[in-house]
This record gives structure tokens, C-alpha cells and sequence, in this order.
């Protein structure tokens, strides 16, 4: 009988990493949990499993990444953070990857498409830009799971839908499409991604890809009440409102200062870093949440 597939996972006790970890598990993997020393028992504990072997590792320490992932067939990556973590820390888990001869690597992207942007548009994704170059220089395998926003955030995380005041919040082209996935989607997409040896080097999801004017047509439709595209401006006025508030309020040393999440909304709406071709259809038995579906569980009282 060939053994079940091994995969090792960083950022386990995450949000997105358990869900990754509870999608491989459903797919018949065997779980590697690289969790740092000195994480929270009660997020430990909630990753136990007869198929989940828990290492506690320094992800700093190269050498004991390697023998933490000693025997995995792919090393996932759901590490969360700035410089510090998505470059030095990830790069001594692609070294104790490479190290213990894993054949695959899957980096903490989850994304837009960065590679087609400009360095300086974006902080959080010129940080995953600078660690890719580290990647294709490593030798390893590597595939990149891009999935637009995290469609969870539509229900209120992300200034788009404006619920109380029923508008939809839009700079620039009304019509602009944007990727959005759930992070059950992705979570269960990266599995099936890790646990298939031949992937390509980018792969592209997308739940649903509405617009600003598709999202108010949506929303007057489940709640009988209209709701109008509200456009304070151009994509240049929102440009110019994240200079100054990266300048009044920096936000230092924080993953989302308002600016970062006012330029990733820049970004969506540009239409640069629009997914394509989308490659939902690689893998059978993903039910993919659209927008509709969504927001109908998060209006129902």
C-alpha cells in the first residue's frame, strides 16, 4: 500500500493554517504542524490528531526546520507577518525544506497577483516579491496559491460594502472585477495543491469576481432595500489619501495600518493585479463560495 502523503504545515495554529490543516487531514494526508516554541497549548491542542504529528520548532533554525520536515512531500507555508517573518523567517523554512531534500514549497502568498504590480505599490506584497526571488533561486519546486481577497472580508472587515448606509464604497471604474476567496476555498484548494506533484508555479482562484456595480445590484436583491455605487473620487485621489495616511499615521510595526489595507483596495480596483486564467476546475469537490452565498449567511438574522 503506498504511504499517505506527508505534508508539513508552518502557521498551523493559524487562522487560514488550521483551516489548511483540517482540509488535508479531510483529503487523507498526514500532518507535519511546525508551531513555534512557547505557542498557546489551547491553539495546540485543537490541531491533535491519530494523523498530525505536532513539532515544536524554532523556524529561525534552519537545521531544525530540516528534521522537523525530514520525510514531507510538500512544506506549506501559512506564516503571517512582516519583513521579519515573510522573508528571514520563511527563508530558513525554504532552507530547512531544501535541506531535507522536500521535494515542493508552497509560500505564504494568498493574494492578488503581485508579479504583475510595481515594487512600491503595495508594502505587504513587495515583501512576498522580495522573498520569491530567494524561492526561484533555491532550486525547490514551488507552487504560489493566488485568491484574490479573502471573500470572509466582504462582511464587514473590508470598507467596500457599506451596510448601515447601503452603498458600495468605490474608487475608479465601477465596473472593475475583483477575485474574491473564502479562506475555506483556499485553504482547500492549497491542499489539494500540495498533495498534487506536478503544479504549476502559479495557480489562480477565484470564489466569485464581482464588481462594485455587481455588489450593489447584489445587495439590493437580498435586501429589498437599493444600493448605489457611493464613488468619492478616482484611484488618484485614493493614491494621495494613502500618502498621507502612511505619513500621519504610519501604524509601525503593524501587518494592517489603515494605508496597507487602502492599498491593497487600490490595487484590486486598478485592475493590474486581476487573476488569469483561472484555474478552479484543477480540482474536483471544492463547493466554491460566490458572493451571493456569502452575504445571504451573513444577513440571515
Amino acid at each position: 500500500m503506498k504511504p499517505a502523503t506527508t505534508i508539513a504545515v508552518a502557521g498551523a495554529t493559524g487562522n487560514l493554517g488550521g483551516r489548511i490543516v483540517k482540509s488535508l487531514l479531510q483529503s487523507g494526508a498526514r500532518v507535519k504542524a511546525l508551531v513555534r516554541p512557547h505557542t498557546d497549548p489551547d491553539r495546540i491542542e485543537r490541531l491533535k490528531s491519530p494523523d498530525v504529528e505536532i513539532a515544536e520548532v524554532d523556524l529561525n533554525d534552519a537545521p531544525a526546520v530540516a528534521s522537523a520536515c525530514s520525510g514531507a512531500d510538500c512544506v506549506i507555508s501559512a506564516l503571517a507577518g512582516l519583513r521579519d517573518v515573510i522573508v528571514e523567517t520563511q527563508s530558513s523554512l525554504l532552507e530547512g525544506a531544501v535541506m531535507a531534500q522536500v521535494p515542493r514549497f508552497i509560500p505564504s502568498d494568498y493574494s492578488i497577483d503581485f508579479t504583475k504590480l510595481p515594487d512600491g505599490t503595495n508594502r505587504n506584497l513587495d515583501l512576498r516579491r522580495e522573498f520569491h526571488k530567494r524561492l526561484d533561486a533555491s532550486g525547490i519546486s514551488a507552487t504560489t496559491v493566488f485568491n484574490g481577497a479573502f471573500a470572509d472580508m466582504l462582511t464587514g472587515r473590508m470598507p467596500l460594502i457599506l451596510f448601515k448606509r447601503r452603498r458600495i464604497l468605490c474608487w475608479g471604474n465601477p465596473d472593475q472585477k475583483m477575485d474574491f476567496t473564502t479562506m475555506d476555498n483556499t485553504a482547500a484548494y492549497t491542499a489539494a495543491a500540495a498533495m498534487d506533484p506536478e503544479t504549476p508555479r502559479f495557480l489562480r482562484i477565484a470564489g466569485d469576481q464581482p464588481s462594485c456595480n455587481d455588489l450593489a445590484t447584489l445587495m439590493t436583491d437580498l435586501t429589498g432595500e437599493k444600493h448605489r455605487v457611493f464613488r468619492p473620487g478616482g484611484l488618484w485621489l485614493l493614491g494621495i489619501m494613502i500618502k498621507l495616511a502612511r505619513t500621519f499615521s504610519p501604524g509601525r510595526g503593524q501587518l494592517y495600518p489603515a494605508w496597507q489595507g487602502m492599498q491593497y483596495m487600490h490595487n484590486m480596483l486598478d485592475g493590474r493585479a486581476k487573476l488569469t486564467p483561472i484555474d478552479n476546475a484543477r480540482y474536483k469537490g471544492i463547493n466554491w463560495t460566490t458572493a451571493r452565498t456569502l452575504l445571504t449567511a451573513h444577513l440571515s438574522p
